[in-house]
């Protein structure tokens, strides 16, 4: 559910709940009528139904002006309607904005991007820190002026190390971490504890080429197509969630450095999509599917 951040009236915002069940009769009249009788406007109502499966989902954006009605009761009333109808179920207040961490290693690309994109309002978030194993891109953060922590690894200080991140994380209340091309394998551990809260850049086409040198690999396939994909994180390597993916043509004079220059703008344009939907709560997931909802004007 929902993380509950303040208890007040919500006044004038959007309000965002996203919505998963097994599919019946009656779920939109039932859902929309719930929300028109606490008095909210409806702005955006996207559905989604999976026949194979049974499973209907929803996206509904609702405007809360005019409403006199707190976070808590909203929530706690909710739950008079999903537990018959057995919604799995989140909800976003439009008045709070996400707090964000990226981690990276060597490459800058996808960070200048990310930290420009936050800069000039093109993802809505909060970029609290930067965190790496390696001291080479702290002169990016530092142009942006976010905190730079240099958190080196090595086998033996694995689980040391992701402590240490685990308590910069809590101390800054993350709501989302991006791996912007951040080049160590996290535990099972820290992967489970933030399930869905993080987004990784792998620079190929998932499925295909997962684990190390995508380029390289490509590069000796002969590959036509290149391409980026961004997925939630998982204890299984490169196989959660896919959020967006996209592709280049290439030829048979494309070099590996050719490859990597083609990939490096696709992986920006991926991961800043991947971010946007996510922050944007247009996200569900199923399974090791995400439904990714398009934007409706927002």
């Amino acid at each position: 559910m929902g993380r509950l951040r303040w208890a007040n009236f919500m006044k004038s915002q959007i309000v965002t709940f996203l919505i998963k069940c097994p599919d019946q009769k009656g779920l939109v009249a039932k859902i929309t009528s719930f929300f028109y009788d606490k008095g909210f406007n409806i702005l955006s109502c996207q559905q989604y139904v999976n026949a194979l499966e049974n499973t209907y989902f929803m996206r509904i954006r609702l405007n809360a002006d005019g409403t006199e009605i707190s976070k808590s009761a909203l929530e706690k009333d909710f739950l008079s309607l999903a537990n018959p109808l057995e919604f799995t179920w989140s909800v976003n207040y439009g008045n709070e904005t996400q707090n964000v961490a990226i981690m990276v290693s060597h490459t800058s690309h996808n960070l200048y991007d990310l930290l420009e994109r936050s800069r000039e309002g093109g993802l809505n978030c909060c970029v609290k820190m930067v965190i790496s194993n390696h001291d080479k891109l702290r002169y990016v953060a530092e142009m942006f002026g976010i905190p730079f922590y240099h958190l080196p690894i090595s086998k033996e200080t694995k689980l040391e190390q992701e402590a240490q991140i685990r308590e910069l994380l809590e101390a800054n209340q993350i709501d989302l971490i991006i791996m912007a091309r951040y080049m160590q394998v996290l535990s099972s551990g820290f992967i489970n504890d933030y399930k869905e809260r993080i987004i990784n850049i792998h620079h190929s086409s998932l499925p295909a080429f997962q684990g190390a040198n995508p380029y390289e690999r490509a590069y000796q396939r002969g590959v036509k197509l290149i391409g980026a994909t961004a997925h939630y994180a998982t204890e299984d390597l490169d196989k959660g969630p896919i959020i967006d993916q996209d592709v280049k043509h290439v030829n048979h004079e494309s070099t590996t450095k050719t490859l990597k220059r083609i990939g490096a703008d696709t992986e920006k344009l991926v991961l800043a999509r991947a971010v946007k939907y996510h922050l944007n709560n247009q996200i569900i997931v199923s399974g090791n599917r995400a439904i990714v909802f398009p934007e409706t004007g927002e």
